[in-house]
C-alpha cells in the first residue's frame, strides 16, 4: 500500500514538473510572439508615416513682402511750434484723486452706521420674532390637518 501511495505521489510530482515546464515554454514563446508583433506594428507605422509624408502637399513658400522703412526723426523738416501744455489747477487734481474715494467711504460709513443703529436692530428683531411665530402657527396647523387626515383614513379602513 505504501508503495502505491509513493508511486502516485511520484507520478503527481512528475506531472506537476512537466506542467510547469510547458507553462514556462509557452510563456516565453508568447513573449517572443508579442515582440515580433510589436516590431511589425512599428514597421507598419513607419511605412504609413512615409506614405503620408509623400501624399501630403508641401505648403508653398510665403511670398516675400517688401519691407517699408520708417523714419523716426524730424531732421531737415521745418519745426512746427507745439501747442503749449494746458495747466490744470491743483484743486482739480486733488478733487479727482481724493474726491471720489472720499465720497464712497463717507457713503459706506453712513450706511453702516444706519444699519447698526438701535432702531434698525429693534426693527429686525421684531420682524424675525413675528416671522418665527407665524412659522410655528403654520406648522401647528399643518400637523393638526395631517392628524385629522390620518384619523379619517383609519376610520374609513375600519368602518
Amino acid at each position: 500500500m505504501e508503495a502505491l501511495v509513493g508511486a502516485i505521489g511520484g507520478a503527481l510530482a512528475a506531472l506537476l514538473v512537466v506542467g510547469l515546464v510547458a507553462l514556462v515554454r509557452r510563456r516565453s514563446r508568447s513573449r517572443a510572439d508579442l515582440e515580433a508583433m510589436l516590431l511589425a506594428a512599428q514597421r507598419e507605422a513607419d511605412d504609413l508615416r512615409a506614405r503620408l509624408d509623400e501624399l501630403t502637399p508641401r505648403p508653398a513658400p510665403a511670398p516675400v513682402r517688401e519691407v517699408t522703412e520708417y523714419v523716426i526723426t524730424d531732421i531737415g523738416r521745418a519745426e512746427v511750434p507745439a501747442e503749449p501744455p494746458v495747466e490744470v489747477p491743483d484743486r482739480l487734481v486733488l478733487s479727482a484723486t481724493l474726491g471720489a474715494p472720499l465720497v464712497k467711504t463717507a457713503a459706506f460709513a453712513h450706511g453702516l452706521r444706519r444699519a447698526l443703529s438701535a432702531e434698525s436692530r429693534n426693527r429686525i428683531r421684531f420682524e424675525m420674532r413675528r416671522e418665527v411665530r407665524a412659522s410655528r402657527k403654520r406648522r401647528r396647523a399643518q400637523v393638526k390637518q395631517h392628524l385629522r387626515d390620518v384619523r379619517a383614513a383609519q376610520r374609513e379602513s375600519f368602518g
